[in-house]
């Protein structure tokens, strides 16, 4: 099910962006336009990068979860380890957001970092790994871009 974002806000765009010593990055201000300044950062299940949800997109989560037909105790497991993997954090009046120290070790998130828009939500990469992934796909892109006639 799709959900709307207050004010039409799309997370879009590349953004590179420096990490400082106590774990702080910049989002860009056109992401931070809708007022939402508090957001969910959790590990990708895939272990490659940190999404960043805003409160709407990450409650949506665990109604997907509920509405996927899976059986009760593989949801229950499913939203506990979602929940148990997420932290709240917080813009502050600079537009920066602190990340937590064990989420940015896992994904080795440090100094360079790649923010990524996905719509609803954006994701913070390892900027060494986001340039593998980024041309790995390309070639993807191209492809569909083309056949979609875009």
């Amino acid at each position: 099910m799709p959900t709307t974002l207050p004010n039409s806000i799309s997370y879009a765009g590349t953004f590179e962006r420096s990490m400082d010593s106590k774990k702080r990055v910049t989002i860009p201000a056109a992401w931070l336009n809708g007022g939402v300044s508090g957001f969910h950062a959790i590990p990708a299940p895939s272990g490659e990068y940190l999404m960043i949800m805003p409160p709407l997109e990450f409650d949506a989560w665990e109604e997907r979860i509920r509405a996927s037909g899976l059986p009760n105790d593989v949801q229950r497991k499913a939203i506990r380890q979602f929940y148990s993997q997420a932290r709240a954090v917080s813009a502050d009046s600079n537009g920066r957001i602190l990340l937590p120290e064990e989420q940015c070790n896992l994904l080795m998130l440090e100094g360079e970092v790649v923010l990524v828009g996905g719509r609803s939500r954006f994701e913070i990469w390892n900027t060494k790994r986001w340039a593998a992934v980024s041309a790995e796909e390309s070639n993807s892109y191209r492809q569909v871009a083309e056949l979609i006639g875009l």
